[in-house]
């Protein structure tokens, strides 16, 4: 016997999103979910998993935590497991059209048998949610029509469910993922960018500031014409966050599934096997690897076409946790006195973390062992002539009360962040290039998606960096 044939019968699963579904196994330790659901009547659902499925009551009010409120319950068909991570809105003439919102998940307990409890009409059980916890009672009075009650235990976390009108998951407002919804609706451009289909645009990627995966692919469609010419053509890895950047990170270096606007190129590692790395021919790669929930973009320091010939500096300055700003913006000015002495035009950009970025575009050293001791002479005499300011050692331990300039960066195999990448971590900021002249006024994170947004609209402070033969 299908449990979901009447759930299916009622949906159109062409025009709702809703999960289509089939029964699960169910494991040990069983969820639950409630979700706000502003229909044509507003209502909680109150979804218990029992066999495979959701065992699903819409409940008009929504849960009490008043041991003398008895709220309606009206069971209704059961739902798929998957629907436990349903949000968004359902169209309008459709079965249920509105939106739904995440209100509370967890774990639940039946005390006693869980079918008995059902034929029988009465379901003594415990909560383990993070708005809703403690015993409960659901009991059947006519028909489907049921009661779900608070059971005494001294347990109680609000007094209104109106004091919770947001989503536990995301965080959003009803109002929110409305709008949200709309917004990607509004235009098909909002499904399809540069002909790449955007799977997923409302998910979350950054919590905060809240930012969705289409948020995060506006932005790298609106910065390409600028980013483009820094990455292309060098290998590329980029810093992908399947879940978010609060979730499992990881470092994608070789061609994998995404063929937008990239290329290959085998490259022999140390234990001589030959591995497909990977580079950018096209703008489409951009909103490709965006879409792949690629946030952070890395490049190499030389063209694939001249792979051992680098021509690109950089520096990063890491500074000790505890030092103030005004000594990292010293630091900058200290490496750039260095460079200025040996007629090189450096360039500055923020890192959107706690240091700066120094790059020196360079055609004049041969081979990558000459770049290498090259970038790390630089640093040395900043030691030399600061030693109390500035180290070269890597360890965090060395470099208490001083700023670590990174010149590893300058290795053959090495990469470092792109200009105009976003950065994987909380704040949504941009590694963006900025004037000698804002050295003083922009903090290392202090542009971030929509500050850099605004930022493309300015005369470009890196002008000339690609007609420099220095």
């Amino acid at each position: 016997m299908d449990k979901l044939k009447n759930y299916k019968s009622k949906r159109d699963f062409k025009k709702t999103s809703e999960p289509k579904g089939k029964e699960k196994k169910s494991s040990k330790k069983l969820r639950f979910v409630v979700q706000h659901h502003l229909a044509r009547r507003d209502h909680y659902d109150f979804r218990l998993e029992y066999n495979g499925v959701l065992k699903s009551w819409a409940v008009p009010k929504g849960p009490s935590y008043k041991t003398t409120d008895k709220r309606l319950a009206v069971m209704v068909e059961d739902h798929p497991f998957e629907y436990r991570n349903f949000e968004g809105t359902i169209p309008k003439g459709e079965y249920g059209g509105g939106t739904v919102m995440l209100w509370d998940e967890g774990f639940w307990e039946c005390e006693g048998n869980i079918r008995e409890g059902l034929s029988k009409g009465s379901i003594k059980f415990i909560l383990h949610g993070k708005r809703l916890k403690g015993k409960w009672t659901l009991v059947k009075f006519k028909e489907d029509n049921w009661l779900l009650i608070k059971e005494r235990d001294n347990i109680s976390l609000f007094e209104n469910i109106e004091d919770f009108n947001t989503s536990i998951r995301t965080g959003r407002t009803m109002e929110e993922i409305t709008n949200n919804v709309k917004k990607i609706r509004n235009s098909k451009k909002k499904s399809l960018v540069e002909g790449i289909e955007i799977s997923n645009g409302s998910k979350l990627v950054y919590q905060k500031p809240k930012i969705t995966k289409w948020d995060v692919v506006n932005y790298y469609k609106q910065v390409t014409e600028k980013m483009f010419p820094y990455i292309s053509n060098r290998l590329l890895s980029t810093v992908r966050c399947p879940n978010g950047v609060e979730g499992e990170k990881f470092f994608k270096k070789h061609l994998g599934e995404n063929k937008y606007g990239l290329a290959s190129l085998k490259i022999k590692s140390e234990n001589g096997k030959r591995d497909d790395y990977y580079y950018m021919v096209d703008e489409s790669g951009i909103i490709g690897e965006a879409q792949m929930n690629g946030i952070e973009f890395h490049i190499g320091g030389s063209k694939v076409g001249e792979i051992n010939k680098p021509n690109t500096l950089v520096f990063d300055l890491d500074p000790d946790e505890n030092l103030s700003l005004s000594k990292v913006r010293q630091g900058v000015r200290d490496l750039k006195s260095i460079l200025d002495k040996l007629k090189l035009k450096a360039f500055l950009k923020t890192s959107g973390g706690k240091g700066y970025h120094v790059v020196v575009p360079t055609k004049k050293l041969k081979n990558w062992k000459q770049f290498s001791e090259f970038a790390e002479n630089i640093v040395k005499v900043m030691v030399e002539s600061w030693p109390d300011s500035y180290t070269s050692n890597i360890r965090k331990e060395k470099r208490k009360g001083k700023i670590f300039i990174d010149w590893f960066r300058n290795k053959k195999g090495s990469t470092s962040v792109a200009p105009y990448s976003l950065r994987a971590r909380e704040g949504a900021c941009v590694s963006m290039p900025i004037k000698w002249s804002e050295l003083d006024k922009v903090k290392p994170n202090g542009i971030d998606i929509k500050e850099a947004i605004k930022r493309l609209k300015r005369k470009d402070p890196w002008e000339g960096f690609f007609e420099i033969n220095q």
